[in-house]
């Protein structure tokens, strides 16, 4: 089912109000795409169900902060639901490799936009059109697995599937990727 923003964030806003009907409207039109995030971080179905169930908590809970300036709807849910689910991942395995926390968050944001497209995200700002002229510069392999991993939600190794090399070429890629784009966008901010 896809919604339009404008009624994701009505409903918001009337969840901030404790609006039960309009937060399951909520829920029922967001929940099977957050749970699919989630299961794509998490991999067990038991593991997503909680997240999502413990996102939903959250999102009932903070809906008054919610601020459409800054984020998109779905943007801001799947912010919530990726926190959750790493901070069970840490919680699981406490020597576990979470490459987003070494992301600037705007960058994050940009890149996990799921409303709007990533184009038209990229053309929302300043910010984001000097990401895209970075992102740009990268080497065309490096984009391919860093878009992978970003605009399609991939983990590493699916990457690595996808592109039939070994995971570690991937972890490497992407990292290096994010490092350039982060100096990138230093340099560009001291023009």
């Amino acid at each position: 089912m896809t919604t339009d923003t404008r009624q994701l964030k009505t409903w918001l806003a009337a969840t901030a109000r404790k609006d039960g009907e309009a937060f399951r409207q909520l829920y029922d039109a967001t929940s099977s795409k957050l749970f699919g995030f989630a299961l794509r971080i998490l991999v067990k179905r038991e593991l997503a169900e909680e997240v999502l169930q413990e996102s939903f908590v959250s999102i009932w809970n903070n809906a008054a902060s919610y601020q459409a300036g800054l984020a998109a709807p779905m943007t801001w849910m799947t912010t919530i639901v990726r926190n959750k689910a790493f901070d069970t991942l840490r919680r699981l395995d406490g020597a576990v490799e979470i490459d987003a926390d070494n992301f600037d968050k705007e960058v994050m944001d940009a890149l996990e936009s799921v409303d709007p497209t990533p184009i038209e995200a990229l053309q929302i700002s300043d910010e984001s059109k000097a990401l895209a002229r970075c992102f740009a510069k990268l080497e065309s392999l490096h984009r391919q697995a860093i878009a992978l991993a970003f605009y399609h939600d991939l983990s590493h190794s699916e990457v690595a599937e996808q592109l039939a090399l070994p995971i570690g070429t991937v972890k490497t890629w992407v990292r290096r990727g994010l490092e350039k784009l982060r100096l990138c966008l230093t340099k560009l901010e001291g023009v």
